[in-house]
């Protein structure tokens, strides 16, 4: 068998940068832990397992060590931001644009072009898809999965979610993509799409590549545009547990259990990444998400997720975009403003600048139905107010939001953005309209349970 440098040092290297995402795990997983741990790492080629059954795992492990010496490596910096889920305004941020390794939380994107396919008819959550060697091959945490068999994408789904499941991540990439390698070039690309401008991505499921590295700020990013783009589906992030092969696998995610309002989103680990967490937590209608990067144990990094939040909440929303006025028909609400944040310069890397083609581009707002003329509707019927914006824009964007989070409700509803004075500027309210009383209650209750702000409109009040 012909095996180049360049084989070898790829194999290890995904030995020794190897780590497991279950909590309350040390830390660090040493070299020379034992040849059961070298077979594990390589079970992919038959060449090493030979190697360790001539009793050489030894000298693989200095071989490691030797190869991998001169590569650079990021250290695991602690990094956090908290946002305002639906106006975007950051509440605390602590070296949230520091580059770092995303570990776990790697597929979250892989969930969201998972979303994306399902929405778009590529995907059905019944459809069983096939399991490859490079499945089979990954390192824990997995599902356990054999190559030639199959594996269902709502099984895939829930064992991403709750497991963490490396295996399964790969046969979404492979479905979506062709190879994981494709599927990463097309994870990167929709990071530029939502605005993560500091995000690459070369696998599908976190595990060690120094070249994948990411922000807390871009992370924050994707955890909002799951919630406002794929809301049907991010229920699933709840699960406490997911049965499969007669095990039940239970959500890593153990604040979920413990703090108020906490229903997801993602935990991540590994050697160089340290204990990440991606999360979202909702109280008294009010949304927030919040990342924290390299905790030196599960145990700290969800007192810190713990406290950032609780912080969080004590503050109003004084976002750009947050509505001027919350109740219908109160026009003289004071208009709210709040300093824009450019997202700041990341550290200098050189494979972010060399291995990404794609350009940057901020994230296209997104459109409501009938978005380009204010619609004109009966005023017999009830509707929905969602807020009261100081642009156009922001209305529409709402609408879009609320579209998305009660499709069946508002399959009816028509948008309606009108301009009004308040102390002497122009406001748009937003609201859904052509709605029964009934449906106009249950379309806010759905909305302010999900965060989203919500009142009724009576026939009686003018639009």
């Amino acid at each position: 068998m012909n095996v180049t440098g360049q084989t070898v040092r790829s194999l290890l290297l995904a030995f020794a940068w190897s780590g497991r995402e279950t909590e309350g795990e040390q830390a660090t997983e040493r070299l020379a832990n034992g040849r059961s741990t070298l077979r594990s790492a390589f079970s992919i080629t038959p060449f090493v397992r030979g190697l360790c059954g001539r009793g050489l795992c030894g000298a693989l492990a200095v071989l490691a060590v030797s190869v991998l010496a001169p590569l650079p490596a990021l250290a695991a910096k602690y990094a956090a931001i908290v946002v305002d889920a639906r106006t975007g305004e950051v509440l605390h941020e602590e070296n949230a644009d520091t580059l770092t390794y995303p570990a776990s939380l790697t597929k979250m994107m892989t969930l969201y072009l998972t979303f994306d396919a399902l929405d778009e008819g590529r995907l059905r959550l019944d459809q069983a898809l096939p399991v490859s060697a490079w499945a089979e091959a990954q390192s824990p945490t997995k599902l356990g999965l054999r190559a030639g068999k199959t594996l269902r994408v709502e099984q895939a789904i829930l064992g991403l979610v709750t497991k963490s499941a490396n295996d399964a991540s790969v046969v979404l990439a492979e479905a979506l993509g062709g190879s994981e390698a494709k599927f990463a070039e097309m994870m990167t690309r929709k990071a530029r799409e939502l605005g993560m401008r500091n995000t690459v991505f070369r696998n599908s499921n976190g595990l060690p590549n120094m070249q994948q590295v990411t922000t807390a700020r871009d992370f924050s990013i994707l955890s909002r545009a799951m919630l406002s783009d794929h809301s049907r589906y991010y229920p699933y992030f709840s699960r406490r547990a997911f049965v499969y092969g007669g095990r039940s696998l239970n959500n890593h995610n153990r604040l979920m259990s413990r703090y108020e309002g906490m229903d997801g989103i993602k935990t991540g680990y590994t050697v160089a990444s340290g204990f990440n967490l991606a999360a979202s937590a909702v109280r008294d209608g009010r949304r927030l998400v919040a990342v924290v990067l390299g905790g030196k144990s599960a145990a700290s990094r969800d007192a810190r997720m713990e406290a950032i939040l609780d912080k969080a909440f004590d503050k109003p929303s004084r976002g750009s975009e947050a509505p001027v006025v919350a109740r219908a028909g109160d026009e003289d609400a004071p208009r709210a403003t709040a300093k824009g944040r450019p997202s700041a310069k990341p550290e200098t890397i050189a494979q972010l600048a060399s291995t990404v083609s794609t350009p940057a581009a901020v994230r296209p707002p997104a459109r409501a139905r009938d978005e380009d003329a204010d619609t004109k509707v009966d005023g017999s019927k009830w509707g929905v107010q969602v807020g009261a914006f100081s642009t156009r824009e922001a209305s529409k964007r709402a609408l879009s939001q609320a579209t998305k989070q009660a499709p069946f409700l508002l399959r009816a509803a028509k948008p309606a953005v009108t301009p009004v004075k308040a102390n002497g500027a122009t406001v748009y309210r937003a609201r859904m309209v052509g709605l029964d009383e009934g449906t106009a209650r249950k379309v806010c209750s759905e909305l302010t349970r999900s965060g989203h702000r919500c009142v009724p409109v009576s026939p009686n009040e003018k639009l």
